[in-house]
């Protein structure tokens, strides 16, 4: 059995396909921790809380690494989609297609929206039909196209993305152009930010919920709201103009990235820290892709 140095043998470990994704430790911070560069189990489950958590971190993780040499993940446990906040959740079962990362269901009463997508089932699908229905597929950029169109096609939904990746969408129902924001959907506003891709969008809702794609996310290590430098892979000096740009633009509450960690703020402050980040990333200078690099 290929235990870690921190999973007791025995017990719930996380084998070695673990791509170091970092959505367990979101899940389960304290229980699942990294060690040499991947996520592993630090104790098993004490008691329901914490089985709950391994079972939420479980469901999410792209590579299903994290098992047990005897039992089976208990579907009771299967948290998906995950309340976040009033009308956002977290779909989980992330897509190793879409590099393991986060997609969410955003709820409206004029229909719902599914920013970047989940990995694809039948089920799965019918499970986010539950909550209404969905009539928008907003992808953030190239890296997290897959199965967006055999969603949308399965919700009767438009697919949306920016023409600066259109290529790897070419039979998007809607293509975002040029700098400006555009309102998708009553109350939420796609804002372009190339750099991490040249087709790098933000969408913001309600000016609360911010689902940033891979453009920014929320670091447990600095406290911070951080910029994949190491693996942007447009353009660090088009990613610094995209921030001056649109900063002062930018309100919300809610950091909700494609990968790293979530992030509630008050808005005025998110702000104040928006605009610390931009200032950060004028200061950077294209560096070559290095995964371990990443600040989590």
């Amino acid at each position: 059995m290929p235990n870690g140095p921190s999973d007791d043998p025995g017990g719930w470990y996380v084998d070695d396909r673990c791509t170091n994704c970092d959505v367990a430790r979101q899940l389960a911070p304290g229980l699942i921790g990294e060690v040499d560069g991947v996520s592993r189990i630090l104790h098993q489950p004490r008691n329901a809380e914490e089985s709950r958590q391994l079972h939420a971190a479980a469901y999410a993780c792209h590579t299903r690494s994290i098992r047990h040499p005897s039992r089976q993940l208990d579907p009771a446990l299967d948290p998906y989609p995950l309340r976040l906040d009033e009308g956002v959740y977290f779909c989980g079962h992330n897509s190793r297609q879409n590099a393991g990362a986060n997609s969410y269901l955003l709820l409206r009463p004029s229909g719902n929206l599914m920013v970047d997508t989940p990995r694809w089932s039948d089920a799965l699908a019918t499970r986010y039909e539950a909550w209404g229905p969905v009539t928008e597929v907003l992808l953030t950029h190239r890296d997290h196209v897959a199965h967006g169109r055999r969603y949308a096609d399965r919700f009767g939904a438009r697919l949306w993305i920016h023409e600066g990746d259109l290529d790897a969408a070419p039979d998007a129902d809607r293509v975002l152009r040029g700098t400006e924001p555009v309102e998708v959907s009553e109350g939420v506003i796609a804002h372009p930010l190339s750099g991490h891709t040249e087709g790098s969008v933000l969408y913001v809702a309600d000016q609360r919920y911010c689902f940033s794609g891979d453009s920014f996310y929320w670091s447990r290590s600095t406290q911070d709201i951080e910029v994949a430098q190491s693996v942007t892979w447009y353009s660090i000096e088009v990613l610094a103009a995209s921030l001056a740009r649109s900063v002062d633009r930018l309100r919300f509450e809610w950091l909700l990235p494609g990968h790293g960690d979530r992030q509630y703020l008050p808005a005025e402050e998110m702000t104040e820290r928006l605009r610390g980040l931009a200032k950060r990333v004028q200061q950077l200078r294209p560096e070559p892709v290095d995964f371990t690099a990443l600040r989590w």
